[in-house]
């Protein structure tokens, strides 16, 4: 489970967003606060993974929120690294690079659609995924984690239609254990070749994990599983 900190000086932006995060699975909201001085005092106290930050504070500045904890976590190992999204009206170069150098994971302008809020959520769940699962590093693994943008945020090349991209990802978050491509074409009513055209596209923009399984044919069947 994920713990959410949301930081916003509006009550009612702060409130919108808490039901983004808790709408989805596998995160939830331990606190919310509306100045930088209260941030840094329920970061310390409640240690959540993720701050949903606002630039724009009464007091301080959200970025000077992050790098307190940034040098309370340099004092004390022991402290759980903390993560963060941006979320501000801020548009100034020099705050997004200064977001950058703070160590933001992403900076989203307002107003933005609350989907590209929870889309940056599950970035966000996957990263930490895999992460945790990654011993050493290849330089896929790395280029994936550094990209400016998440995976699903690509355009889909032409040929292939985002309703089908839609169904063919939730036939394969419904089974976390992977599917080949025959099974995922079965599940979802669709053709093997056209099912097989949708896991290669996720797998080559880093949502699907693919692994070989070799069956009593002695030939390696693709399986697919959602990573993103």
């Amino acid at each position: 489970m994920t713990k959410v900190l949301v930081v916003d000086d509006d009550f009612m932006v702060a409130k919108l967003h808490g039901r983004c995060v808790s709408a989805l699975d596998g995160f939830s909201v331990v606190g919310v606060a509306h100045t930088g001085a209260d941030a840094l005092r329920a970061a310390d106290r409640l240690r959540p993974d993720l701050l949903l930050l606002d630039v724009y504070l009464p007091d301080m500045d959200g970025i000077s929120v992050l790098r307190e904890l940034r040098a309370a976590e340099e004092r004390d190992p022991s402290r759980t690294g903390v993560d963060a999204l941006l979320i501000t009206a801020a548009r100034d170069a020099a705050v997004i690079r200064s977001a950058l150098r703070a160590g933001v994971l992403h900076y989203l302008i307002k107003p933005f659609n609350p989907t590209a809020l929870q889309e940056q959520l599950r970035h966000v769940a996957a990263l930490r995924t895999r992460l945790d699962g990654l011993g050493e590093a290849r330089q896929k693994d790395v280029d994936q984690i550094f990209g400016t943008r998440p995976p699903g945020s690509r355009e889909l090349p032409k040929g292939l239609a985002p309703p089908t991209a839609d169904l063919v990802e939730g036939v394969l978050r419904e089974h976390p254990a992977g599917l080949s491509a025959s099974e995922c074409a079965a599940l979802g009513a669709l053709s093997r070749v056209s099912a097989r055209r949708y896991l290669e596209f996720f797998a080559d923009t880093g949502r699907v994990e693919v692994t070989l399984r070799y069956g009593g044919t002695g030939r390696p069947e693709r399986r697919y599983r959602w990573v993103g």
